[in-house]
Order: C-alpha cells, then structure tokens, then sequence
C-alpha cells in the first residue's frame, strides 16, 4: 500500500460520503435484484468496504448487529485465500467473524488496473455484503427456530471460493442450495449479492481511475484517524469510573430460568472498556451470541452517542475495547447453536451497556425498548406443491428519553429492517394479515413515556410450521429514574373458540383459520410522572 500523507477535514467528509456512497448503492442493486420478501422488502442485509488490509472503511446504514462481525469474516478470508480479481468467497460460519447461519456473506478483492485472473498482489480494497436467507435448510421452515445443536439450525458453509471471474461455479452453488428449502429463491438471492460486490468493484475503479489510485489510498489512514479521534473525544465526555448493570433473558427455552447478561464498563480519559465476562454460561439452545455478535452490540451503543455523520470505520472502533468469557453466552464455543444470539441475546446486550452509560450520562441515554426483535418464521407446502418459506421481525416500542416519549411500533436497536407491506405479504405467500396496529397504553409511564408496541395478527389458510424466538415475554423492559417498565410481549395460538397463550420460544403447526397473534413489549418509561401526566392505560 502506498504511503499516507496528511488529510484535511473537508477531504475526509467528502471520502466518508463517497464510500458510504458506494456501500449504500451495492444496497439498492441487492435490494432492487433479490427474489426474497426479507431482502427485497425488508432489506435485511449489509454492504461494506474495507481497505486492502481487511480495515473497515464504510458500512452502509444498514443491520447494525453487522457492524462489528463483517470485519472478523474479511480478516479470515484475507488470513486463509490469496483471491484474485473476480474470485469470491462465501461462508455463513458463525465462528469464523459470522452471526447465525441465515446470514450468508460473500466477500471479494478489488484490485484496480488488475482486472485480468491469476493477476497477482494484494488487493487495494475488499467488498463484503451479508444477507439474511429465509431459509438454509436445516430441520424447521426459515431456519430460526428454538434450536440445541447447529446441524439443526441449517448448511453451514465453510469458507471457500464459489466464484470466478465474477460467476458462480454451478457445483459448489448447486451443493449449497440444493440442501435449503425453495433453493431456486435461495440461488436469486446470492445472485443479488454477487451483483452488488460487482457493482461495488465497478464504482471503486471509476472512483480511483478519476482520483488516481496512489492518491485515494494514500488518504485512507487519515481517514482512520479521524474516525478514532472522532471516537476518543465522545469517550473523553463520560465521566471515568467504572458502571455495572445486569439485565437478564426471559429463559433458555427449556426451563423457566432466568439467564443473566452482566455488564462492567471502565471509562479511562479517550478509552472505553466494556467486560461482558460475567455472563451467563453458554447454553444448550440457540441463545448464544457469537464474539462478533456481542461486540457488534457495544459498538453500536457507543456510536449512538456520536450521532450522524460521523465516519463507522475501523479508526472509530477502535478505541473501544470488548472483554467476553470463552464459553460463555456472549462468546460460545463452537460447534454451540447460535440462532437466537444474533436476533435476541444482541438486544439484552445493548440493553446492558446502555443501563451501565445511563449511570454514567443520566441526561443522555433511553430507558430500555422493547428488547427483542419478534422472530417468526414459517413454511410449508402450498396446494400446488409449492414450498414457501417467510422470515420477518416485527418492532415494538422505544424507550423514553430524556425530554422525548419514545417512538411507538418501530424497529429498534440491533434491527434496522423494514416493515414487508401486507400487499406484497399476501400476494406470495399462504397467509393473511388480520390485524396490525399499535398496541396502545403498552409503553411505560413516566415524566416521559416509553412508546407502544405493536399488535401482528397472521390469518392461515393453508397448513404451515412457525417457530417464533422472542423476548420481553416474562422480564419486562426496564424504566429509568422513577419510571415505568414497559409492557411485556405475549404470543397467542386461536383457533375457533380456543386461545392458546405461546411462550416466548416456540414451534407450533397451523392449519387454515389459525390465527397466530403476536403483541410485542413496549419501551420502558423515564421519570417519575409529573403532576397531571396521566399514566399509559394497561
């Protein structure tokens, strides 16, 4: 790589604009291209850019509970493959920088004025785009159910080269799909994601063939810098000391225990040191958060604090130091199922870090949202033998802030994916939606009020499999400073007269006319009520 040399303000605004740029068109041409209602309408993806030594340089604002985990699987292709141009890898492994298996990235070189295979050197750039697959086979409908082994949870892909020269080699992509349910939808996906990563080369070369190559990369580690400069002055204005706070899951999915998620954090001047060690045990189900996950969650805590605007680059992490227990809840050893790390356990730790800042910034950080992502996922085969498979999260309520009531039905936290229009829903799938509204007086009294939740109901009119993964249905999401928990979540099973009340991690069948009702928790509350505030209805 060449030298670095001094980068002004105003170069690196315009360099953070330009690569978020590029990020966030490999976004629109996945969107745009994918077959899938969860990648398609629910954009349930990330695209990213890192430079030729695996630093991450932009990420599009996409998953956040990517942030933190594209980096380790760009670091494992650069430590295991020498990739020429064209050349593409592809894993979905949850130990090797991956999340749970739905999640299937695949990572490329970009080497520019050294377009032609078997063109030698390091790259200048990698691309990575991850994406939420609605299926990867495995023993239940849409791969996320209340699992105790990985096997059961769907394929896992090893890390290897599925491309050349920019195509997909049919037999290793046959392999992998022919082992997931609707394989034909599953293969349009990764056809997506193989056009983004070729978009994403394709900008990169226009960007440096204007710019000259030498001068855009010489910008780079300024550009690095700042972001961890950007970072340390956010630290420097928390107080130093050390903050503990302890959350907890709802259960394991096998017994009624509580499982709990324990947070130390040290503020020392410009560095944070966040010790999650003293959590809970790994599990024998799916809860578990791999290392990735988990320090995708703080990072994100801590980039909540800077605003918009800022550069979400390697420079901007750095500073931050994440301390986990091998065999632990939040970092498993393999092969440990890790469905529901990626989607539930992230949430709780989120909420952790921020009960430990709250104590730390009072004035400054939200009272507990509803904590979980709402996962359900379903299939079955349709009257003309089709197999269809959904996946879809659904939001709740956010935390009261200082000043502010918190938002109501609204993703929140480790989620930043979209609502699938009922339209769209119910035009390629066997399934209606009854009712969807919010779920008034669910969100947690106080001098500001934590926002409602939401009321989902699925109307079946063919035989179908659901599994739903979900939290806040036992342990309510917590108030700040005199306020009130949020409501808590409940799933229900009607059918005719009959109403079953769901756990929280379930697998339940449905035939036509069943009626799965999901209420999901509200946000915490903030304060103690003022006089003539009254309290949300319950």
């Amino acid at each position: 790589m060449a030298g670095s040399r001094q980068t002004n303000p105003i170069e690196i605004q315009v360099l953070n604009k330009t690569l978020a740029a590029v990020a966030e068109e490999m976004g629109i041409v996945l969107q745009r291209s994918a077959l899938s209602a969860n990648i398609k309408e629910r954009r349930d993806f990330s695209c990213a850019i890192f430079d030729g030594q695996g630093r991450l340089l932009a990420q599009a604002a996409h998953i956040p509970v990517h942030l933190g985990a594209m980096p380790d699987t760009v670091a494992m292709v650069r430590r295991n493959f020498s990739l020429g141009p064209g050349e593409v890898v592809i894993t979905n492994d949850p130990f090797a920088g991956g999340t749970h298996l739905p999640d299937i990235t695949l990572v490329a070189p970009v080497f520019h004025g050294r377009r032609e295979p078997g063109s030698s050197g390091e790259p200048d750039f990698y691309l990575a785009v991850r994406a939420h697959h609605a299926d990867v086979g495995g023993r239940y409908p849409g791969s996320m159910s209340l699992t105790r082994d990985l096997d059961e949870e769907g394929v896992l892909i090893r890390p290897q080269v599925i491309c050349r020269n920019w195509s997909f080699m049919d037999g290793p992509l046959q392999e992998i799909t022919g082992r997931m349910r609707a394989p034909g939808e599953r293969r349009g996906d990764l056809e997506a994601q193989l056009a983004a990563l070729i978009r994403g080369n394709r900008r990169l070369g226009q960007i440096m063939d204007r710019h000259g190559r030498d001068g855009f990369i010489e910008r780079l580690p300024g550009f690095l810098d700042y972001g961890r400069r950007f970072m340390e002055a956010a630290i420097a204005e928390i107080p130093d000391g050390t903050y503990r706070f302890e959350d907890f899951l709802d259960d394991d999915g096998d017994s009624m225990r509580s499982i709990p998620i324990n947070a130390v954090l040290e503020i020392r001047g410009k560095r944070a040191r966040v010790d999650l060690s003293g959590s809970a045990d790994q599990l024998d189900t799916c809860l578990n958060a791999t290392k990735s996950v988990t320090r995708s969650a703080v990072y994100y805590c801590f980039f909540c604090l800077v605003g918009e605007g800022y550069p979400v680059n390697a420079g901007s992490i750095e500073p931050i130091e994440v301390v986990t227990r091998p065999g632990s809840i939040c970092d498993p050893v393999a092969p440990a199922p890790v469905a529901a790390g990626n989607v539930e356990t992230s949430q709780r730790i989120v909420d952790v870090v921020f009960g430990a800042l709250s104590k730390a910034l009072p004035d400054v950080i939200p009272a507990a949202s509803c904590g979980s992502m709402n996962n359900i996922s379903l299939g079955g085969i349709m009257a003309d033998g089709t197999e269809f498979t959904y996946y879809e999260t659904i939001g709740g309520g956010m935390g009261a802030r200082p000043g502010s009531d918190g938002l109501s039905a609204v993703q929140v936290h480790m989620t930043n994916t979209l609502n699938t229009p009922i339209e769209a829903l119910e035009q390629a799938y066997p399934f209606r939606i009854d009712r969807y509204s919010i779920r008034r007086g669910s969100g947690g009294t106080g001098r500001t009020r934590g926002g409602d939740g939401m009321v989902r109901r699925y109307l079946f009119v063919e035989p179908a499999s659901v599994s739903i993964l979900s939290e806040r249905r036992l342990i309510a999401p917590y108030g700040l400073h005199g306020g009130g928990p949020g409501k808590r979540g409940r799933n229900y099973l009607i059918s005719g007269d009959t109403i079953q009340s769901l756990g929280g991690k379930c697998r339940v069948e449905v035939g036509p006319g069943d009626i799965l009702e999901i209420r999901t928790p509200g946000g915490g509350g903030m304060g103690e009520c003022s006089q003539g505030r009254a309290p949300s209805k319950t």
